[in-house]
């Protein structure tokens, strides 16, 4: 393989045909560059054999024993079930597989294996379901290694990923690395061939920690270095929209059937005064769940279509863009202001879009609400003045910059939901003015809250019926879509049938996930926004991009596999409606460390303090077999747990730019095409 093979398809590798590359696309891996970057989730451990006699519940560990009698072979249901006995000189475990058949002639009695897995106590002893099973000997080359754990698709398991990131690795050549020697020296940097190859198969923890850190170090200054050459852009652009005052704004504000916050109040200044001032406006405004940055972004809006120009408003979701559309409408109608309002997402037929595009640029439309189908290569605008984007850690500096490119530098004003620390904040969005609604309308009711053991969970299901009974809605999260090998939490297919299972047939339990089709997921979340489904049992997906006030429960499985932020972002979606609303977080790891951390959610909505307390409990090395907090959708970094490796590369980038704005130098060469590779690859992903 050579220097420019990494953007070779995978076909190229020994073993993966057509059929194998298909089911790699459905992780969106495509090429050795792809799968290279495509890192572990976890890692397993494979410590040395322990005896029977020490095995502790609920741990995976290896265990020598010795087959104590002949192998039994029964059916149920059409599964075959194989059951052993091993032993050792301080007890017996019960072994047990399913439709293995193959064991019956391998594990004969007095034969001596090793075998890996969950141990369970029950009433006669310990017993290990599905076990790996290894000879002695083999098990030895393991011991002391960490094994990459990635994460999986249909068909596809770990180990075939493992071993096609084997096979890339053997033939990689040696790339020049991009950071300059002071960089490294500097912040004391691995090299970035050897963390490519540790972070997929670590010679230990220590290697695995070096290789981890360059690498999060590495998407932290290529983000940071993309986000200050976007300032530096739009610090010399200077406003081309006369747009002083607004009666309508006014109108509304008079109208409103509540008073804005003082936090809304300062915010709303802040924006209007960008909109009329010498520069194009650049802002983020941050603020928690329901504290009312909707409004505010309208208010924007409506100041710029009624001096003549269009604004745009991009959502993560159609059916967060079709709530937005409405209640713009209703706006617009109850306070009997003549503007058009214009709906674009990319579930449209082509002719539909095809008209939207004309009213568009022709002027028919003047505030246009839609998902990433806003900055489609066939929408021209005819005056676009202002651009709103929801939810922005969804998008990213790229789709920013292409909406933005769609008008003669209109002002950018971008909400966020997700709770960031101030001083992350400035580093992250380091091109915009950030403005923080910090207060909640009186009028709100505080979301209740209780973590509890799986022990409780009839409870749980018994509460849900009755807010069912009651008229009200209810979401139930998983970490998982479906059972995956090597990790242990409860998934999204599996537990729908167990939610339906426990209420009462009338109630309608739906599932969705992010493998589901655009047009299933919309039609799901748009039934469940209607009320025709009362529960939905769901991953993530939901943590933005839906808006139910009738929801009023907020179920989170295995609650401790998720960052406090995002925890809190979840619990948003509940808490929106006149009704009390509840979030049951479930805690199935029973540690001390996440009874501690599920804690601080317990006793605060607050998400900005939540957010602080995230930073300050997990740790450097809190990264290992932990789910990442999912603000900004990093590949590898977590801007909680790496958040020093935030600050040190924030500085780097400062220096490296202070020194060669341009990266123009020959020793920052490799740098600026990397830059320059990384654009390209994202204008194609925004094109898709």
């Amino acid at each position: 393989m050579s220097g420019s093979d990494f953007g070779a398809p995978l076909t190229t590798l020994k073993g993966i045909g057509e059929k194998t590359a298909a089911l790699f696309g459905k992780l969106n891996l495509a090429t050795v560059e792809e799968l290279l970057e495509f890192y572990p989730r976890t890692y397993e451990a494979y410590g040395p054999p322990v005896y029977a006699g020490e095995l502790e519940e609920g741990k995976v560990q290896a265990v020598r024993l010795q087959i104590s009698k002949e192998v039994t072979v029964t059916w149920v249901k059409k599964m075959q079930i194989i059951r052993a006995a091993g032993r050792d000189m301080t007890g017996t475990v019960k072994l047990c597989w399913f439709n293995m058949p193959y064991l019956k002639t391998t594990l004969k009695p007095g034969s001596v294996y090793v075998f890996r897995g969950k141990a369970v106590r029950g009433r006669s002893g310990f017993s290990m379901d599905q076990p790996q099973m290894y000879a002695a000997d083999s098990y030895e080359t393991l011991q002391g290694r960490l094994r990459p754990v990635y994460s999986v698709t249909k068909g596809l398991p770990s180990k075939t990923i493992g071993q096609a990131v084997e096979q890339a690795l053997k033939n990689m050549p040696v790339r020049k690395d991009p950071l300059p020697g002071w960089v490294r020296e500097k912040y004391r940097l691995a090299e970035q061939n050897f963390a490519l190859r540790q972070i997929h198969f670590p010679d230990d923890e220590n290697s695995l920690v070096l290789a981890r850190r360059r690498l999060v170090f590495d998407e932290f200054f290529f983000f940071i270095l993309r986000v200050q050459q976007l300032k530096e852009n739009r610090e010399k652009k200077l406003n081309s929209f006369s747009m002083a005052g607004s009666a309508y704004v006014e109108r509304v504000l008079d109208r409103l059937p509540y008073e804005l916050t003082q936090a809304q109040q300062r915010t709303l200044g802040e924006v209007l005064a960008d909109m009329e001032g010498a520069g194009v406006m650049n802002r983020l405004i941050q603020g928690d769940v329901g504290s009312g940055k909707t409004i505010i972004a309208f208010l924007a809006l409506l100041k710029a279509a009624e001096h003549g120009y269009q604004g745009a408003v991009m959502a993560p979701t159609e059916v967060l863009a079709k709530q937005h559309e409405q209640a713009f409408r209703e706006l617009l109608l109850d306070n009997e202001i003549p503007l058009r309002v214009e709906l674009l997402t990319g579930s449209m037929t082509a002719k539909e879009k095809r008209l939207a595009y004309e009213r568009i640029q022709n002027h028919e439309a003047d505030i246009v609400v839609g998902t990433h189908a806003l900055i489609q290569e066939g929408v021209e605008y005819a005056d676009l003045a202002l651009v709103v984007t929801d939810e922005q850690h969804r998008f990213g500096v790229h789709q920013r910059e292409s909406l933005g490119g769609k008008g003669k530098e209109p002002h950018t004003l971008v909400m966020s939901a997700t709770p960031i620390p101030r001083t992350l904040a400035i580093i992250l969005y380091g091109d915009l003015d950030i403005s923080v609604i910090d207060e909640l309308p009186a009028t709100r009711l505080p979301v209740k809250n209780c973590v509890i053991g799986p022990d409780k969970l009839p409870n749980t299901y018994e509460f849900l019926r009755k807010q069912t009974e009651q008229g009200r809605q209810a979401y139930v999260i998983c970490a998982m879509v479906e059972e995956s090998e090597g990790m242990e939490a409860e998934n999204v297919t599996d537990y729908v049938k167990t939610v339906r299972n426990h209420l009462p047939e009338q109630i309608t339990v739906s599932c969705l996930h992010g493998k589901m089709k655009p047009k299933e997921k919309n039609q799901i979340m748009e039934d469940f926004a209607a009320g025709r489904i009362q529960v939905l049992v769901s991953t993530t997906v939901v943590e933005v991009g839906i808006n139910v006030p009738n929801a009023t429960v907020m179920v989170i499985e295995n609650a401790e596999r998720f960052g406090l932020a995002q925890l809190h972002q979840l619990r948003g979606r509940v808490g929106r409606g006149s009704h009390q609303s509840y979030c049951v977080f479930i805690n199935r790891s029973g540690s001390k460390t996440s009874e501690k951390r599920l804690d601080i959610l317990n006793h605060s909505n607050d998400g900005f303090l939540i957010a602080s307390e995230d930073l300050k409990l997990r740790g450097p090395g809190d990264f290992f077999g932990v789910r990442q907090s999912g603000v900004m959708e990093f590949r590898i970094g977590d801007i909680f747990t790496d958040s020093n490796v935030l600050k040190d590369a924030s500085e780097a980038a400062a220096l490296l730019l202070a020194e060669d704005p341009g990266l123009e130098r020959p020793e920052h060469g490799e740098l600026g095409r990397m830059m320059e590779r990384d654009r390209e690859r994202m204008r194609q992903d925004i094109s898709l």
